[in-house]
C-alpha cells in the first residue's frame, strides 16, 4: 500500500531549498549596450594603441577593462557605407548603400536616398525585445525620401526611440572659417564656365572699344547675365550650404540651425547621460555617435590648443573627455557591471585633410597603409574595443579578423532576440572569440567593398593572413600615401584607379603595411591563394542580391522640395526637447555629476524653464540649453601612454566554426582549405 504523500508546502519549501543551495535564482537581468563610435579616428590616434603623444585615458581604460581587438575592420572605408553595415550586419551592396558612382556618401540632407526601411537595424532588433534605444550623435544615412517630412529613412524610423544629433555629417562647410570641400568641384564645374563666360565678355568689350567690331548690346548683356548666373549660383551654393544642411535635430524637429559647435560635445554627452539615467531600470542601447575628430574640427575652450597636435589633437582629446562622461555616469548609476561597452571608428583616419597653409588636419593610422576612402589597411583598420565585466575578462587581446558587422549578431544574441532569417548576415558573434572560447575567427574570408566595387579580398589561412586587391588608387602626389588633388581617392575610373591582373597580393602577417607584394617567384602558395581567393569571391557573389543603388546621383542630388526650412517634423513640445544642462563642473576625472533634479515631462525628457546658455564671453544663447565656461572641461595630464604599438599576433591552426543558425548564403564563408 503506498505511503503518505508529503504536503503540497513541504515540497514548495524543498525546492526552495534547493534552489538556495544550487545557486538557483532569478534570470540575470538582459545586458544593456552603450556602442560608441568616432568619426574618421585613426587606430594610431589612441593611447593603448601605440600613441604616446595623445591623452586619450578614459578610452585607453576600456582597454585596460576589457578586450583590445588589433584587427578590427570597417566594412567600408567611409562614413555611410560602414555605418549601414554596422547597423545592419550586412555589407553594404546588399542594401544599395554602396555607390556605382563617384560620391559614396550624402552631403545634402535634402537628397531622397537612405537606408530602406526593409533593412533590419540593431535598434529595431532590440526594439522588439523591449529595450529602450537611443542614437547621439552622427546619422549620416539619409532623412526623407518623398516629402521634407516623410522622414523614411529618419533614426526613428530605424528602431531608435530618441535621436538628438545631426542628420547628415560635420563638413568644413558648417563652420565659418573652415574652408569648404566643394573645392574641386567648383573648379571643375564653375571655373571652365566662369573663365569662357569672362573672357568672351572682355574680347567683345575690348572689340567694341578699339573699333575692331560692331558688338550687339544684346550680346554683351546676355554674356553679362550668364556670367553673372553662374557665379551667383556659385557664391549662393556656397552661402546656403550651411544653413540647408548643418542642423541639430532633436527627434522629428529642428533643433538648432546652424549647427553650434560651442559646448556641441558636452551636449551630445550631457544627453547620453541623460538617456542612462531615465532608462536605469530597464535595458537600452544607447549609439553614441562622436562628429569628433571629422573635420571642420572643433573643441571648447577646455581643449583647444592644450593638445600636442593642433586642432586634430584638441579633437580627439575632448572625444575622449565625453567618453569619459558617459563611462562615469554609468558607474554612478551602478550599471557598468551588466553592460557591454564597444569603441570604434568607422573607418581609418582622412589623410588627405589639410589646412590653409598645408598643416595635417587628418590624424594616424599607425603602420598602415592608406586611409579613408581606400581598403589599405590604414583605410579599414581601426580600434575596437569591448568592456563587458560579468562576462570578459579585463586586458585580453584578440588579433584575429573582426568586422564592425560582427557587432550586429553579438549584441542580438546577448539581448535574446533572433537573428532576421529572411536575409543573409555576414556579421560574426563575437563572444566566443572575446571569452576565449574560441582560438580563430569565423571569418575565413572577408571582402573589402570601395563603393559598390570589390576591391581587395582578406584571407586567414593557418599562419598566413592573405590580403589580394583587383585595384588600387592611384595616390597622387605619388608616394605621397593619399589622393590629395581630389580630397579623397577614388574607386574607379583609369584616372583613378590601377586594375591588376593577378590581384596584388599581401601576406599582412609578414607585411601589415603592405610594402612588399608577392610574386610567383618569391611565394610558392602564390597560385593557390589567388585560386582559392576567386573560388571564394564567385560564391560570395552569387549570393548577393541586387539592391537599387541608394547613392546613384538620382537619390544623392539635392532636391528643393525634400528641404527642412522650419523646425521639421512634430516634435514634442515646442522648443524641440531643448534640454537644460544641470550646470555642474567636472573634474579632471571627467566624472558626470547627478542631474536627477531636472525638471521631467510625461516623454521623459528633461526641460528647463530658462534654457539660457553664456559663452565665454558672458552673452546669452536660446538655443543650446547649456551653461559654458572657459574651463568647462579640465584636463587629465596623468595619464600614462602605453606604446608597444599593434599587436600582430597569428596562430597556426584554423578551425571550422559553425554558423550559429543564421542564413550565410554562398558568399565563401563556409570554404576552409590549407595550403
Amino acid at each position: 500500500m503506498p505511503g503518505p504523500r508529503p504536503p503540497l508546502l513541504g515540497v514548495v519549501i524543498a525546492a526552495a531549498l534547493a534552489d538556495v543551495i544550487l545557486g538557483a535564482g532569478p534570470a540575470p537581468r538582459p545586458p544593456n549596450f552603450l556602442l560608441i563610435m568616432a568619426d574618421d579616428l585613426g587606430i594610431g590616434d589612441l593611447g593603448c594603441y601605440g600613441n604616446a603623444t595623445l591623452r586619450t585615458p578614459h578610452i585607453d581604460r576600456l582597454a585596460r577593462e576589457g578586450v583590445k581587438l588589433t584587427q578590427h575592420l570597417a566594412a567600408a572605408p567611409l562614413c555611410t557605407p560602414s555605418r549601414a553595415a554596422f547597423l545592419t550586419g550586412r555589407y553594404p551592396p546588399r542594401s544599395g548603400m554602396a555607390a556605382r558612382g563617384r560620391v559614396g556618401v550624402y552631403l545634402f540632407t535634402a537628397s531622397s536616398g537612405g537606408l530602406p526601411p526593409s533593412e533590419v537595424t540593431i535598434a529595431r532588433l532590440l526594439q522588439g525585445r523591449g529595450y529602450a534605444t537611443a542614437l547621439v550623435g552622427k546619422w549620416h544615412l539619409g532623412l526623407s525620401c518623398r516629402a521634407a517630412t516623410d522622414f523614411c529613412h529618419h533614426p526613428l524610423r530605424h528602431g531608435f526611440d530618441r535621436f538628438l544629433g545631426v542628420p547628415t555629417t560635420n563638413l568644413r562647410d558648417c563652420r565659418p572659417g573652415a574652408g569648404t570641400v566643394f573645392g574641386p568641384a567648383l573648379r571643375a564645374f564653375a571655373a571652365p564656365p566662369l573663365g569662357a563666360l569672362g573672357a568672351a565678355l572682355a574680347a567683345m568689350a575690348a572689340a567694341r572699344w578699339a573699333g575692331l567690331a560692331r558688338v550687339p548690346g544684346w550680346a554683351m548683356a546676355a554674356t553679362g547675365a550668364a556670367l553673372a548666373a553662374v557665379g551667383g549660383a556659385a557664391l549662393g551654393f556656397l552661402l546656403g550650404f550651411r544653413p540647408a544642411n548643418c542642423f541639430l535635430m532633436d527627434d522629428l524637429a529642428v533643433a538648432q540651425r546652424p549647427t553650434d559647435y560651442g559646448g556641441l560635445t558636452r551636449r551630445l554627452a550631457d544627453e547620453a547621460a541623460r538617456f542612462l539615467r531615465r532608462n536605469r531600470d530597464r535595458p537600452f542601447l544607447l549609439f553614441l555617435s562622436f562628429l569628433h575628430v571629422h573635420t571642420a574640427h572643433f573643441a571648447d575652450p577646455g581643449f583647444a590648443g592644450r593638445s600636442l597636435h593642433g586642432a586634430y589633437g584638441d579633437s580627439v582629446e575632448e572625444m575622449d573627455w565625453g567618453v569619459g562622461r558617459v563611462l562615469a555616469a554609468l558607474d554612478e548609476l551602478g550599471l557598468a557591471g551588466h553592460t557591454l561597452v564597444y569603441f570604434t571608428s568607422d573607418h581609418g583616419a582622412h589623410v588627405e585633410e589639410l589646412g590653409p597653409r598645408g598643416e595635417r588636419l587628418g590624424g594616424s593610422n599607425g603602420v598602415f597603409r592608406g586611409g579613408k576612402g581606400n581598403n589599405w589597411e590604414g583605410g579599414v583598420r581601426v580600434p575596437g574595443l569591448v568592456r563587458f565585466p560579468r562576462e570578459l575578462r579585463p586586458g585580453r587581446e584578440v588579433s584575429e579578423p573582426t568586422s564592425l558587422m560582427d557587432v550586429f549578431p553579438t549584441v542580438a544574441r546577448l539581448a535574446g532576440a533572433e537573428l532576421p532569417r529572411d536575409r543573409v548576415i555576414d556579421g560574426r558573434d563575437l563572444m566566443p572569440l572575446l571569452r576565449g572560447d574560441a582560438l580563430r575567427s569565423e571569418h575565413e574570408f572577408l571582402f573589402h567593398y570601395c563603393n559598390a566595387y570589390l576591391q581587395a579580398v582578406r584571407w586567414r589561412n593557418g599562419s598566413a593572413l592573405w590580403k589580394a586587391f583587383y585595384f588600387t588608387p592611384k595616390f597622387a602626389p605619388a608616394g605621397s600615401g593619399g589622393c590629395f588633388p581630389t580630397h579623397v581617392c577614388f574607386c574607379a575610373g583609369a584616372a583613378h584607379v590601377t586594375r591588376h591582373d593577378p590581384p596584388l597580393l599581401f601576406d599582412l602577417a609578414r607585411d601589415p603595411g603592405e610594402r612588399r607584394p608577392l610574386t610567383p617567384e618569391a611565394e610558392p602558395r602564390y597560385r593557390r591563394v589567388l585560386d582559392a581567393v576567386d573560388a571564394a569571391v564567385r560564391a560570395h557573389r552569387a549570393g548577393l542580391r541586387p539592391a537599387p543603388d541608394q547613392l546613384d546621383p538620382a537619390h544623392l542630388v539635392w532636391k528643393p522640395w525634400l528641404q527642412i526650412w522650419g523646425r521639421g517634423g512634430a516634435g514634442p513640445g515646442d522648443d524641440g526637447h531643448a534640454q537644460g544642462d544641470d550646470g555642474h563642473a567636472h573634474g579632471d576625472d571627467g566624472h558626470a555629476h547627478s542631474d536627477d533634479s531636472d525638471a521631467h515631462n510625461d516623454d521623459g525628457h528633461a526641460h528647463s524653464d530658462e534654457d539660457h546658455a553664456h559663452d565665454e564671453n558672458g552673452h546669452a544663447h536660446r538655443d543650446s540649453g547649456h551653461t559654458h565656461s572657459d574651463d568647462s572641461h579640465a584636463l587629465d595630464d596623468g595619464h600614462a601612454h602605453n606604446d608597444d604599438g599593434h599587436a600582430h599576433g597569428t596562430s597556426e591552426d584554423s578551425h571550422a566554426h559553425s554558423d550559429g543558425g543564421h542564413a550565410r548564403g554562398d558568399d565563401g564563408h563556409a570554404q576552409r582549405s590549407e595550403l
